[in-house]
């Protein structure tokens, strides 16, 4: 499921590294911002021998400058310390945005210290990269896992979710009842009165998608207790109301002060399946933007 979630979200800086990690790719880190810009400290891109790029830095201009000066320190193995927006240089992209950034382009990092933190992030850990600096100092680029998604629930609101969280890029963890579908994320299928046999760390979501609310009685209570950063459920105010008083008969009232969202997503009272996948995928990310490191 990791690699499927890579391939969606080819853009992503996690990508970018995973790419290089592998080996003949230069990599790209934006190492200062002065002002506004699209991306944030410590973008990545990762640039192959044939120019291929994963990741991202801005507009096409900034991709193709950043893909010429990693064909020329290819040729000698030394790291291009590169400024753009305004440095002086005639050579220099100014950038629609009137900032200033600083790259520095690596065109053989240690694949092994690459490699290392992908292995970290595979096994859901933080992970940290020192990118070196003109100065001679090192920027220290922070990772955190890929967003995972444990979807429980059944019908076509759980179908288009599972899509639509898929094509973002998430690992997407389906749990629908037995015999329900094919290919289900968990193949044994769940029995009313169980919670899914799945870890969930602070980079998980859990989002219940019942409109039979017997479903979630042991689900929500699994979710609340653990260390997922969001879990959200549908389901009306009196359903809210019978959620909430069972969770504090549990004890898990304070687990689940902040944590647990419904009304569920950022429209109010979504009806369509698609639409109702849309906002409850967006507060994910919308959390998972904010989620440390």
């Amino acid at each position: 499921m990791i690699k499927d979630a890579i391939a969606a979200g080819i853009y992503s800086d996690n990508a970018a590294l995973r790419r290089a990690a592998t080996g003949g790719a230069a990599l790209c880190t934006i190492t200062a911002i002065d002002g506004s810009f699209s991306r944030r400290l410590g973008a990545q891109m990762a640039i192959g021998a044939d120019g291929a790029i994963t990741g991202s830095m801005a507009d096409g201009c900034l991709e193709a400058a950043l893909t010429h000066h990693a064909a020329e320190a290819a040729e000698d193995g030394k790291p291009r310390f590169l400024h753009f927006g305004g440095a002086g240089d005639p050579m220099d992209l100014r950038l629609p945005c009137g900032s200033r950034i600083a790259v520095t382009v690596d065109p053989a990092p240690d694949r092994a210290v690459l490699a290392a933190a992908v292995e970290a992030l595979d096994a859901r850990q933080c992970a940290e990269l020192a990118v070196p600096m003109a100065d001679g100092d090192t920027f220290l680029r922070p990772f955190r896992p890929e967003l995972r998604i444990v979807a429980i629930g059944t019908g076509p609101e759980l179908a288009a979710f599972e899509a639509l969280a898929a094509a973002h890029g998430a690992i997407v963890d389906a749990v629908r009842p037995f015999g329900e579908g094919v290919g289900c994320g968990v193949a044994d299928g769940l029995s009313l009165g169980a919670a899914p046999d799945l870890p969930l760390d602070p980079w998980s979501a859990v989002v219940v998608l019942f409109h039979d609310h017997e479903w979630e009685r042991a689900i929500i209570p699994w979710a609340v207790a653990s260390d997922a950063f969001y879990v959200g459920a549908q389901g009306g105010a009196p359903t809210r109301d019978a959620r909430l008083a069972h969770l504090a008969a549990l004890g898990l009232a304070d687990r689940a002060a902040g944590r647990l969202h419904g009304p569920v997503g950022l429209i109010e009272r979504a009806r369509d399946p698609a639409v109702l996948a849309l906002s409850v995928l967006a507060e994910i990310v919308a959390l998972y933007e904010v989620t440390g490191p």
